[in-house]
């Protein structure tokens, strides 16, 4: 990677960043306003990739809405949906859950590259990203409501499917305002900022779960109002300025194509995608069924099996604050991104493997501190990865849409996938799915080796 030549642009605001430049269509002179609106529109105020570094306040707002969204995120995803489907099925909760996810993360796979290119279009006076941003989180939080009280598995599943949709409908956007604000050279430092609020809003869910677990509506909905707070608080501190680029006329060929960047023009972001792709399915195998792996594998009651996931995070956490702290700080000091990123893919694989072979909790406590330290170097490298292979970096929200959907379509296919090896053999086979989800994991650190474009 080059040498940044702006280091030293100053700073100003809660961003951090320097006052725009005025152009001809911000400091228009002229009285008529539906010319100087034409000229707005068109023409933006500054351009939307930034060379300036963003300071404190910027990336303080950042991880509370990252730490927001993901609390009230993926609570459902590790404990609320596995409580909730104990209700409604109480012989085969796994059923439900296997069931159920698919739906949503086929809501989020449609969401995440949609809403990130419409904001790439959208041009209002509160910015592109802010009004996808806080109108999603509301409608989200409405979601979590429903999903508390869905009487059956019709209900759950369209609730799930809502959510998903409007909280990534927030995620791509958040994510596209990260490209936007972010130089190159702080990459790797926000980029760990977003990996340590992502895991430490796991854990609070967790936690939350162990105390929240007899009172299901305020476990699905609190960690909503939380969100609504982090993400307005971010779009406050955030800066939304419009690219200077004109917009495109509306086609239905460019809508179709917000789902798509050709991997063979542009190698190096495939590459990325799949990469992305395998681990996070590989992950949400496991993931997914974790407090039923407890209760069926080590033999706890459900309270238990919540309880020691929970303590299992945190010690996952621990090593993942120490591993993401130091690693994106050292990636951007000597300007290496991918021995980080297939390291530590392998390394989570191996825990992922550990995992297949113990029956104690104690194995258990060790193969999340071995994931933890090695998700936390992955997490924190791996989106300054993505940002810098990016093809367009004019219009980040389309193409961050896309490598999104290597976040939501695993978490479509995983359950189901999961699902299906644990049926094999007469049911419970946790080996053969955790053997399976580390393979998976395995091909995804390989694929990162072929990168040219990022060292």
């Amino acid at each position: 990677m080059s040498t940044p030549t702006s280091k030293e642009e100053p700073k100003s605001g809660l961003a951090g960043t320097a006052t725009p430049p005025v152009t001809a269509a911000a400091g228009a002179t002229s009285t008529d306003p539906a010319a100087a609106s034409r000229a707005f529109s068109v023409e933006g105020i500054t351009q939307a990739v930034s060379s300036v570094r963003v300071g404190r306040g910027y990336l303080w707002g950042l991880s509370f809405a990252q730490f927001g969204l993901f609390v009230a995120l993926l609570t459902p995803v590790f404990v609320s949906m596995s409580i909730k489907a104990e209700q409604l099925n109480p012989g085969s909760p796994e059923s439900v859950v296997g069931s159920v996810l698919p739906f949503g993360a086929f809501g989020a796979l449609l969401a995440n590259p949609l809403f990130g290119a419409i904001s790439d279009r959208t041009r209002t006076r509160w910015g592109r990203r802010r009004p996808w941003m806080i109108g999603g989180v509301v409608v989200f939080v409405g979601s979590l409501a429903w999903l508390a009280f869905s009487p059956d598995q019709l209900q759950l599943t369209l609730a799930w499917v809502l959510a998903q949709v409007t909280a990534n409908a927030v995620l791509a956007t958040l994510t596209a305002s990260f490209a936007d604000n972010v130089p190159e050279f702080q990459r790797g430092k926000a980029s760990s900022v977003i990996a340590l609020a992502q895991n430490i809003a796991i854990l609070a869910g967790l936690y939350l779960a162990v105390y929240l677990v007899g009172n299901l509506p305020v476990l699905f909905v609190a960690p909503g109002i939380l969100a609504i707070i982090a993400i307005v608080v971010y779009a406050v501190v955030c800066r939304d300025d419009l690219p200077t680029t004109p917009i495109k006329p509306f086609s239905w060929i460019n809508l179709i194509s917000s789902f798509w960047t050709n991997p063979i023009k542009h190698r190096d972001f495939g590459l990325a995608w799949w990469g992305r792709f395998l681990i996070t399915f590989g992950t949400f195998m496991f993931t997914t069924y974790r407090p039923l792996y407890m209760k069926d594998r080590i033999g706890l009651s459900l309270q238990e099996a919540v309880s020691t996931v929970a303590f299992g995070v945190l010690l996952y956490t621990i090593a993942l604050l120490a591993s993401a702290a130091l690693s994106g700080w050292v990636s951007d000091r000597i300007g290496r991104r991918k021995v980080f990123v297939w390291s530590s893919t392998a390394l989570t694989a191996v825990g992922l493997v550990i995992l297949a072979h113990v029956d104690t909790v104690g194995g258990f406590y060790f193969a999340e501190i071995v994931m933890g330290f090695a998700f936390g170097i992955y997490a924190a490298i791996d989106t300054a990865l993505v940002v810098d292979v990016l093809p367009d970096p004019e219009r980040p929200g389309k193409d961050l849409g896309v490598i999104n959907i290597a976040n939501a379509l695993p978490q479509s296919l995983a359950p189901a996938v999961g699902l299906f090896l644990l049926g094999i053999g007469g049911g419970q086979n946790y080996t053969l799915m955790l053997w399976g989800a580390g393979v998976a994991v395995l091909l995804g650190a390989l694929v990162i080796l072929p990168i040219k474009s990022v060292k």
